[in-house]
C-alpha cells in the first residue's frame, strides 16, 4: 500500500452544500500550483523551447481579468514556465473566441518545434490552436512571452475539439465541423510541415457522416492520437459518453487515399472497428503497443501484446448518468480488438457522487515517456482528481496513486437540479484533463476555475 501523504478534509458550508477544501493524496505530491488567472481549462501540453519547459493551456469560453495586460479577456491560451515545477511562472494569455464555456474559448493546443518539422524556420516553435468552435491557428510562440498568429488554417467551421500534429511529418488531425457533413465533429486532414502555408488533403469520418449519406448517423468525434510515420497508425476515438467507437487507421492509406468521402474511399484506411455499448462512449484511445506481459512470458509469444487504453468521459454531475471509466482493449490480433479489462474509482472511496460535479473519467495522459511507458497510464477523475493506474497486467489493472487538489477562493461551483426543479450547487474540484512530459511531472488542469497543478509521482 501506498504512504498516504495528504489527509482529505471536508466540512459542510452554511449553504448546507458539501465543500471539499482540503487535498487527499497516495503516492503523489504536490510540487507546484498556477492559478491560471480563475480560467476553466481543458488541454494542458508540456514541451521544451529553448531550454525552458513551457506549459500550454487551452480554456474554455469566458472572461476575466488578464493581470499582465490589466485588460479583461476572452480565455483562450496559457503560457507557463514550469522550467521549475515548484515555482511556475506565467508568461503570457492568448485571447479566445467570444462565449461562455464549449461555445468560445481555445480549448485545443498542440505545439512543434521548428526543429522537428520538414519545413518551415528551424529557429522557431509553432503552436496549433483551435478558435473556439470556429476555426483552427498557427501561432508563433518561440518567444512565449510573446506569442505572435501566423495563420489561420480553416475558418467558418460549427465544431472543433481534440486534434493531433505530428511533429516528425508535420501532418495535422484537425477536429472539425464542416457544412455538408452529419455531424458537429469529424476530421479535416492538413500539411502543417510548413505552418506557414498550410495544405488541405482531406476529409474524413465514419461511413454514414458523410455528406450526402442517408439513415442513422453515426456517433461524431472526439479525437485522435496518431503514432506518426514510423508506427503509421492512427487510433480515434468517437462518443464522448454513449455509443463509442475506437477506430485503428491506416495511417497512409488515409494520407494518400483517395480524397472524396465515398463510403469505400472512407473504408479503405480502416483497419479495425470497436463498438462500445450505448452507456459508454470512447474520448481518447491511448495505443501502448508492444508490452511485455510477465504472466505470459514462458508462452510462445513471450507475452507480448499490444494495449490500447480507451477512455470515457463523464458528462453529467453528481452521478446523474451511466457512469464513465476506462476499457482496456487487446489489440495483438489487431483486426480484432477485445476488451479484456476495465478500471473504475470505487465511488465509496470518497462518497464522490455527493461531493458536487462530474465524477467519473474524462481522458489519459498523451505523451508516454521511458519512466511510465507499458507501465503507468495517468487519467484525469473529476472530483477524483488524478488517477495513476498501474497496467503492468492489463487484464487485471489497478490503481497506484493519486491526487485530489485542495479548491481555493476561485474554485467555481457545478449545480444540479432536484426532484422539485429547484437548483443545488456544490463548490467541487473538476480535474480536466493532464498531460505528463518528459521528465515524468504530472501538469493537471481544472474544468471549474482551481488552475494548473504539478505533481510528482511516487510509486
Amino acid at each position: 500500500m501506498g504512504k498516504l501523504l495528504f489527509a482529505a478534509v471536508f466540512s459542510l458550508s452554511v449553504t448546507g452544500a458539501w465543500a471539499q477544501h482540503g487535498s487527499s493524496a497516495q503516492n503523489m505530491v504536490l510540487l507546484g500550483h498556477d492559478d491560471l488567472q480563475g480560467r476553466s481549462a481543458y488541454q494542458p501540453l508540456v514541451r521544451e523551447n529553448k531550454g525552458r519547459w513551457i506549459a500550454y493551456v487551452g480554456h474554455h469560453g469566458g472572461k476575466t481579468i488578464n493581470p499582465l495586460t490589466k485588460k479583461e479577456e476572452d480565455s483562450g491560451t496559457s503560457i507557463v514556465d514550469v522550467t521549475d515545477p515548484k515555482k511556475p511562472r506565467y508568461l503570457a494569455h492568448i485571447p479566445g473566441e467570444p462565449g461562455i464555456a464549449e461555445s468560445g474559448g481555445a480549448q485545443m493546443v498542440r505545439v512543434c518545434n521548428g526543429s522537428e518539422l520538414p519545413k518551415g524556420d528551424k529557429s522557431k516553435v509553432y503552436l496549433l490552436r483551435t478558435f473556439g468552435n470556429l476555426g483552427h491557428e498557427v501561432w508563433d510562440v518561440t518567444t512565449p512571452e510573446k506569442p505572435t498568429r501566423i495563420t489561420v488554417i480553416v475558418d467558418k467551421l460549427k465544431g472543433t475539439h481534440k486534434s493531433w500534429w505530428e511533429c516528425d511529418s508535420g501532418i495535422a488531425y484537425l477536429v472539425s465541423g464542416v457544412d455538408g457533413w452529419r455531424v458537429r465533429r469529424m476530421t479535416q486532414v492538413y500539411d502543417l510541415s510548413d505552418p506557414a502555408h498550410p495544405r488541405f488533403i482531406r476529409n474524413f469520418g465514419l461511413v454514414g457522416q458523410q455528406p450526402g449519406a442517408t439513415g442513422p448517423v453515426p456517433t461524431e468525434l472526439h479525437g485522435m492520437i496518431s503514432t506518426g510515420a514510423k508506427g503509421n497508425r492512427i487510433y480515434f476515438g468517437y462518443g464522448t459518453n454513449k455509443s463509442g467507437v475506437m477506430q485503428i487507421v491506416d495511417r497512409q492509406k488515409l494520407i494518400s487515399g483517395p480524397a472524396e468521402p465515398t463510403p469505400e474511399n472512407l473504408l479503405a484506411p480502416e483497419v479495425a472497428h470497436l463498438d462500445l455499448n450505448a452507456n459508454n462512449g470512447a474520448h481518447t484511445a491511448l495505443p501502448v503497443s508492444g508490452m511485455q506481459v510477465a504472466e505470459f512470458a514462458k508462452d510462445m509469444d513471450q507475452g507480448k501484446r499490444d494495449i490500447i487504453v480507451v477512455v470515457d468521459e463523464e458528462l453529467a454531475n453528481e452521478c446523474q448518468e451511466p457512469r464513465q471509466f476506462v476499457w482496456i482493449v487487446d489489440a495483438t490480433d489487431e483486426k480484432t480488438p477485445v476488451v479484456i479489462s476495465t478500471f473504475n474509482v470505487p465511488e465509496a472511496s470518497g462518497n464522490f457522487c455527493s461531493r458536487g460535479g462530474r465524477f467519473g473519467s474524462h481522458s489519459s495522459n498523451e505523451n508516454q515517456p521511458p519512466m511510465y511507458y507499458g507501465k503507468y497510464v495517468f487519467v484525469a477523475w473529476f472530483n477524483g482528481g488524478i488517477r495513476a493506474i498501474d497496467i503492468r497486467d492489463p487484464y487485471h489493472p489497478k490503481e497506484a496513486g493519486y491526487y485530489i487538489p485542495a479548491t481555493t477562493a476561485k474554485t467555481d461551483k457545478r449545480c444540479v437540479k432536484d426532484a422539485s426543479g429547484a437548483e443545488r450547487c456544490k463548490i467541487a474540484i473538476q480535474t480536466n484533463n493532464l498531460e505528463v512530459d518528459d521528465r515524468g511531472y504530472i501538469y493537471a488542469v481544472d474544468r471549474a476555475d482551481t488552475g494548473l497543478h504539478i505533481v510528482e509521482f511516487k510509486p
